[in-house]
């Protein structure tokens, strides 16, 4: 199993990979591979919803989204960390991840999502609703763990002194693996749901 790990800050050994790395070492024992992703020290162009990846198969901007779009085609399971900035995911993360979901056209159901959301104090909780919508508008389960996704620390390495944080870090990476496999237990027995053909709506008259 592979999960495809994603470091939305621009620091590289910040807090955010701090609580990324943690998850990391749970996967490594548990035998799952990881592959990190560090995207939030590059220039990320916004969605122009130009739709031309609707006829390439990718994005228009070919930069570290299509790069990275292989990696989660064939991951199991999708992290994502972000750290807070004026009570939202950083504008590198949303920008990103905006035109990753958007741009690709494989099937992303049943793979597993995790946020994961670092701030110095405020904005952690809708920080983390914000990142959950990209799992739960593609059909992928979300992994939860014994509290909400949020480690808190404000210089480089702070995060690794929230014991509660980390825990909650390590708690989701054995929950988040446990669900892989038994999903894909479940795919092998019974296949993936039924979908429906996809009936878009609006409310102009």
């Amino acid at each position: 199993m592979k999960v495809m790990m994603v470091n939305g800050s621009p620091h590289v050994n910040g807090n955010t990979f701090v609580a990324l790395d943690e998850m990391r070492k749970v996967f490594q024992a548990e035998g799952i591979e990881t592959e990190l992703v560090h995207i939030g020290n590059k220039a990320i162009r916004g969605c122009l919803a130009c739709r031309s990846c609707a006829k390439t198969g990718k994005c228009v901007f070919d930069d570290v989204v299509n790069e990275t779009a292989p990696i989660f085609e064939e991951s199991d399971g999708l992290v994502v960390g972000t750290p807070v900035y004026y009570g939202s995911a950083n504008a590198t993360t949303i920008a990103y991840l905006d035109r990753l979901f958007f741009s690709t056209s494989f099937d992303k159901s049943m793979k597993v999502g995790a946020a994961v959301v670092i701030s110095r104090r405020g904005g952690s909780s809708s920080t983390f609703d914000e990142m959950n919508k990209y799992f739960s508008i593609s059909s992928m389960p979300i992994a939860t763990s014994q509290y909400w996704n949020m480690a808190y620390g404000l210089n480089p390495g702070e995060a690794a002194q929230d014991a509660e944080g980390m825990q909650t870090m390590r708690t989701l990476a054995r929950n988040m693996a446990f669900l892989m496999r038994s999903i894909a237990l479940g795919k092998e027995k019974y296949g993936l749901p039924k979908k429906e053909e996809w009936i878009p709506t609006h409310f102009i008259r």
